[in-house]
């Protein structure tokens, strides 16, 4: 299969508020009141650990149909752990993001610990949130600037 393209375009509605486009969704992204947001929505933060949530999801039912058992229910746990010194330019003394992010898995199924074990290393590998996550991914982030014809 050939590589796949994803976008988001969108607007910022306030300083703490972002509205985005992709496909046929609207994306939503706000602070806290606490971060001087509105709170309508997740923060950015959230975003990425619903985003991990989400993909060890899906990889993890594909997978479970590949090894041959069934997942009845999937409870996924997932925090991370990160100090907003930085974010809010308090302090450099940390990096601004994630220390940690922790997944936990719950699957309901009749699958044996063994078969789990087996399921949980190949949804590991395949996850590619947990890939864009752990690994350096090249970025490149760029500045426009808007003129007004006279």
């Amino acid at each position: 299969m050939s590589d796949l393209k994803f976008s988001v375009v969108g607007d910022s509605t306030s300083a703490t508020q972002f509205i985005g486009k992709t496909r046929q969704f609207t994306l939503v992204v706000d602070e806290p009141e606490a971060l001087g947001g509105t709170d309508e929505d997740a923060n950015p933060v959230e975003y990425i650990l619903v985003g991990f949530a989400g993909c060890a999801n899906v990889v993890g039912h594909l997978v479970a149909k590949e090894l041959g058992f069934t997942i009845k229910n999937l409870k996924i746990e997932v925090t991370g752990e990160l100090n907003p010194d930085r974010f809010l330019g308090t302090s450099t003394k940390e990096r601004a993001g994630f220390k940690t992010i922790n997944l936990n898995l719950i699957p309901e199924t009749d699958a044996s610990i063994e078969v789990l074990t087996q399921w949980l290393q190949i949804v590991e590998e395949r996850c590619p949130v947990k890939d864009n996550l752990q690994n350096k991914t090249p970025l490149k982030i760029s500045v426009e600037k808007e003129y007004t014809a006279i």
